[in-house]
């Protein structure tokens, strides 16, 4: 927009001023229409309608981005839930279990969000196929889980992967060896988004291809894309059809995440008749968690807020421990035939997610997206459960990676437990350098991983290696300087230690 523009515009009376920026948003909305249609002329036919339905949710998503402008919650109506809309977990689970558990189970489907690469983890290809524990994968623990339950109790409860674009190809060509497993696995694709020039506010992509130099162009637009996808892949209504009722949603990568039979008890045989449509399981915060989307309540209705769309003056409030107390595990049971209803009638509101992203190129641009916690205040007679902490251990970092593969865990059919030996429940704090942040370099680091069973806090940086049977107990500090390297020798026991320097143990 030039100089002169902009101060006549400035210099228009607020009316006018409002209504030369709708004249320059429709104009923006036409500009984009036509680059869309020009892409969507360069689809194969194969793929022409999946494309125009992905193409007509970003115009959809765009023209609400065009009307919204900055936070999008009006700080001095959030206020805290009601005692009752959020339950303890130990109340859901004082009920007790049915003798009809298996028919319960069957109207249960368990989907896991799979969009993600390993990418910040040093890791080609979907996250999901980064090996956590004993060799097995994020998908191997997933299948045996649900393997486990349909065995112990004779059941049909199957597994649906959503994936994205970037992770479709590698994750199919993976499930072939889950065949003999008694696990149905079905799987559809997110949406496929055209990322914007932050500038022009117009698609970077000139087609619909995303390879070579287009394959920076497009993004999976969040996990709040799950009811649109779900329901225009067809496999919402085949689901509902074979009398599924509800879907158990979570991150593949939250190895917390397995089938609680109390809630599930909860929701198909609520205490007060009425039929619960959502329920997030949120936990207590701690100092790390600061940053996690909380429940409030909001005009009326359960309302998730995220620290994007908090105003700026009321962040360090929204980040209090004090005030909200508890944060969204993104563990979530939601109701399928509301889905369908919601979907049909365009009436599911989520806040648009605005992330800036700067391409190889040096070109900065934005990507519209969507969070499916969002959603809870559009379904009726939502609940928050408090979780135990145990539901929520996301692996996203090597130092997680560390936690799941030390001896704190026991796995038992696909699911982590912290170790009976263990005295006290809460998990240690580890925080591994950069020399630690890919994958390979971690392996490549511990000959084999240390005994953390006593372990408060652990923290490495530079240059530092361990050998074989090491023991970490109390508060365990080692930094390696810039130009140093420590080697921790095999059989070593540090409790509440400190080391630094250079350290290296040579056999001679």
């Amino acid at each position: 927009m030039t100089r002169y523009v902009q101060d006549l515009s400035k210099a228009m009376s607020q009316d006018g001023a409002s209504q030369f920026q709708e004249v320059i948003r429709q104009e923006l909305e036409l500009s984009v229409k036509k680059e869309l249609e020009k892409i969507l002329t360069t689809a194969p036919s194969h793929e022409f309608e999946h494309t125009k339905k992905d193409l007509d949710g970003f115009r959809k998503l765009f023209h609400r981005f065009l009307q919204e402008k900055g936070p999008s919650v009006d700080w001095g109506k959030i206020q805290r839930p009601p005692e009752d809309s959020i339950q303890p977990y130990e109340k859901i689970k004082a009920r007790g279990l049915p003798d009809n558990i298996s028919s319960v189970l069957n109207k249960l489907v368990v989907v896991k969000l799979n969009g993600g690469l390993g990418t910040s983890m040093g890791c080609k290809g979907p996250k999901s196929l980064i090996g956590v524990r004993n060799e097995n994968t994020f998908l191997d623990l997933t299948v045996q889980q649900i393997e486990h339950l349909n065995k112990t109790y004779n059941t049909d409860v199957p597994l649906v992967l959503m994936n994205s674009f970037n992770t479709d190809e590698d994750t199919k060509k993976i499930l072939q060896k889950y065949n003999h497993c008694r696990v149905k696995i079905y799987t559809f694709n997110q949406s496929r988004y055209p990322r914007i020039n932050k500038e022009s506010l117009l698609p970077v992509a000139k087609d619909v291809s995303y390879s070579g130099e287009n394959t920076e162009a497009w993004y999976p637009p969040g996990h709040g894309d799950i009811y649109a996808s779900f329901y225009n892949s067809g496999l919402l209504d085949t689901l509902i059809g074979e009398g599924k009722e509800y879907i158990f949603v979570s991150n593949i990568d939250n190895l917390g995440a397995t089938v609680d039979l109390y809630i599930l008890n909860h929701l198909m045989n609520p205490p007060n008749g009425k039929p619960c449509e959502f329920v997030m399981e949120v936990t207590n915060k701690t100092r790390a968690d600061v940053k996690g989307g909380t429940l409030t309540q909001y005009e009326g209705k359960l309302r998730l807020v995220e620290i994007a769309q908090v105003p700026k003056a009321h962040v360090d409030e929204f980040k209090s421990v004090s005030k909200f107390k508890i944060f969204n595990t993104n563990n979530l049971w939601i109701s399928l035939a509301a889905v369908k209803r919601l979907q049909e009638q365009n009436a599911i509101d989520m806040e648009i997610i605005v992330n800036p992203k700067t391409l190889d190129g040096g070109l900065n641009v934005i990507q519209l997206e969507t969070a499916v916690g969002a959603a809870i205040k559009s379904f009726e007679n939502s609940l928050g459960i408090n979780v135990p902490r145990s539901r929520f251990l996301p692996v996203k970092t090597t130092s997680d990676l560390l936690l799941v593969m030390s001896n704190l865990y026991s796995l038992n059919a696909g699911s982590l437990t912290m170790s009976e030996k263990r005295e006290f429940p809460t998990v240690p704090l580890v925080k591994l350098g950069s020399s630690f942040t890919k994958v390979q370099d971690y392996l490549r680091r511990f000959e084999s991983i240390p005994d953390m069973l006593e372990l408060d806090h652990l923290t490495v940086s530079g240059d530092v290696t361990f050998g074989k049977n090491v023991s970490l107990k109390g508060t365990v500090i080692i930094i390696a300087n810039h130009g140093d390297r420590i080697d921790i020798p095999p059989g070593a026991v540090l409790e509440n230690k400190i080391v630094s320097g250079n350290l290296r143990i040579l056999d001679h």
